[in-house]
């Protein structure tokens, strides 16, 4: 009935490419990184040679040049297999973006090429102990001394921070400014005074994720270092949110659809009292309301990535997609989940995955209630 229409040919001959290398190089070894915690460096490095990693980089600093679909190909390949491990997306579509647009031409060249052959692993650091959503609650400093800022603070629930070898720093420059007083600071990792937390966080889901607190103390790097503008940070995160949560949607889209299929296969399969779960009227009743919804959300998603590459995408239209995706998700996990019975509920099964690593996506770049008060705030016109 809807056909889609956003992806071209060469979208989907690199989608057939993607594929292949997610069921050869991801779903075999996935298990073994949860039980890690992290994903290994050969996958990064293959993925790299492969051309998975910053595909919408420019030729001239290592990437493919492409657009930015190819990267939400990669996105929907892995969410389709509940594969939440590999932060190939924040690495390709959020850190590398920030040293493209603000960084010196010294910066790009040397961390970029070595981002897009995964050599080079990156994480953005925002969020600390004390401020989570509230970006301009930070505390970590980075003051200037000479040539140099240095940096004290701490960092936590940092995506890619166990394996980091770059950061896209957030930090107070000024901190008696506020907003006007953060800045954005690259910090390699191997930077006297920065050091990880000794043992990576312990989640309820994306346990392949190597999610860690990260500290700072006198820990000192080049003033070329800044991105953009002294004082200019607050500004910069706020222009690439809308994309950070565009990510947010279409996994969580491609990760329903992905877990409706393996609900159909479960209950096409499974017998109870001399028929298969499908035979019942509430399990076909419940895979139709599913399957509508996640129909519907497919539509808005994909009119949301036309609306991007088209820059029309604004602060408002990404909450919105993010507060209806990331809580219709978690809440169509749960029944998926109760179709396969206690099978659901054992960490083997995708569709068990699957529903505790959804959680996350309530908080993550935005919890739930900010988005309802960015909305909110556009549907009264400023009015408190």
């Amino acid at each position: 009935m809807f056909q889609r229409t956003v992806f071209n040919e060469d979208h989907e001959m690199f989608r057939d490419q993607v594929r292949r290398f997610v069921a050869t190089e991801i779903v075999p070894n996935h298990a073994q990184w949860e039980k890690e915690g992290r994903v290994s460096r050969d996958a990064w490095l293959k993925a790299g040679e492969s051309g998975l990693l910053c595909a919408a980089i420019p030729e001239e600093y290592g990437g493919v040049g492409a657009d930015f679909l190819f990267s939400m190909v990669v996105m929907e390949e892995l969410a389709r297999v509940g594969a939440m491990g590999p932060g190939f997306s924040l690495h390709s579509d959020i850190v590398a973006p920030y040293l493209l647009h603000y960084g010196a031409e010294s910066v790009k060249s040397e961390w970029l090429p070595r981002m897009a052959r995964g050599e080079v692993i990156g994480a953005i650091a925002m969020t600390e102990p004390g401020a989570g959503s509230d970006v301009q609650g930070i505390k970590t400093t980075a003051m200037r001394d000479g040539d140099d800022y240095v940096i004290n603070g701490q960092k936590v629930f940092i995506t890619n921070g166990g394996n980091c070898d770059l950061l896209v720093l957030a930090c107070k420059t000024d901190p008696t400014l506020g907003a006007k007083g953060t800045s954005l600071i690259v910090v390699p990792a191997d930077t006297p005074g920065f050091r990880k937390g000794n043992q990576l966080l312990e989640k309820i889901g994306w346990k392949a994720q190597d999610t860690a607190e990260l500290f700072f103390d006198d820990c000192r790097v080049p003033a070329a270092n800044l991105l953009g503008e002294e004082g200019r940070g607050f500004y910069y995160l706020m222009e690439q949110l809308p994309q950070e949560r565009l990510l947010q949607c279409v996994r969580s889209v491609a990760n329903l659809e992905g877990a409706l299929e393996w609900t159909i296969e479960h209950v096409t399969g499974r017998k109870a009292f001399g028929k298969t779960i499908a035979d019942f009227q509430n399990t076909r009743f419940k895979l139709a309301e599913i399957k509508a919804e996640a129909t519907m959300l497919r539509v808005f998603v994909d009119k949301c990535l036309e609306m991007h590459m088209a820059g029309d995408l604004d602060a408002v239209d990404a909450a919105m997609g993010k507060m209806l995706t990331s809580e219709m998700l978690c809440n169509r996990l749960d029944d998926l989940l109760q179709l396969h019975g206690g099978y659901g509920y054992m960490w083997e099964y995708a569709i068990a995955r699957a529903w505790a690593d959804a959680r996350v996506g309530r908080i993550a770049g935005g919890t739930g209630e900010i988005m309802r008060e960015i909305i909110g705030r556009s549907v009264l016109g400023g009015q408190k």
